[in-house]
């Protein structure tokens, strides 16, 4: 069975329930161009193609500041990479749809086309929104917190885990020994008959 075909049989049964719940509701039959057989089931199948079909043709974001040169296009896009989006936080700005990472690829892009080079785009950006828009900022005491951060976190977990195991077995205290009087209460509920 073809993809048509299958459409098709999907066409009919969604118009001969329609049919049903129209003629139900109204007490009689259903109307003429609801019924499957009716001149009405082409242009209703293609309408219901096309609806299917549709989501393919959409387009997710705005391309019209798109660089014609396609290898001045593939610049910018890795400069974009490159740039944190200031709204995201996590992402660059060739991966968000936020309306600000929107106008800093024009700006990247308006800076390639006057033919600007990578590093001179760079620099452009990070004079006018300073370190945190790269995502690789640069290793400089006013950034040192942030490139140590993962080896903070990691030593903080290491002694967590230490001091987790330290409070979980203290040293120099073996197995506790029970009284004679607990001895006695843990036979009587086992039930054992010297108790």
């Amino acid at each position: 069975m073809s993809f048509f075909d299958a459409l098709r049989r999907r066409a009919r049964a969604w118009l001969r329930r329609a049919a049903g719940a129209l003629g139900h509701a109204s007490g009689g039959a259903a109307p003429a161009a609801m019924r499957p057989d009716s001149r009405w089931a082409g242009p209703l199948l293609l309408a219901f193609a096309l609806l299917c079909v549709s989501p393919a043709f959409a387009q997710i974001g705005d391309t019209t500041y798109r660089l014609r040169d396609p290898v001045q296009e593939q610049r910018a896009r890795e400069i974009g990479k490159e740039l944190r989006c200031l709204v995201c936080q996590n992402q660059s700005i060739e991966d968000s749809d936020a309306s600000l990472a929107r106008d800093l690829r024009r700006i990247v892009r308006e800076q390639v086309e006057r033919g600007a080079s990578n590093e001179q785009v760079m620099a452009f950006v990070h004079e006018r929104y300073g370190d945190f828009v790269l995502l690789r900022p640069p290793f400089k005491w006013s950034t040192l917190l942030l490139w140590a951060t993962p080896a903070l976190a990691l030593l903080g977990g290491l002694f967590a885990i230490w001091r987790a195991r330290r409070v979980a077995a203290p040293a120099g205290i073996g197995p506790l020994e029970l009284t004679e009087a607990e001895r006695q209460r843990l036979a009587a509920l086992q039930g054992d008959p010297k108790a």
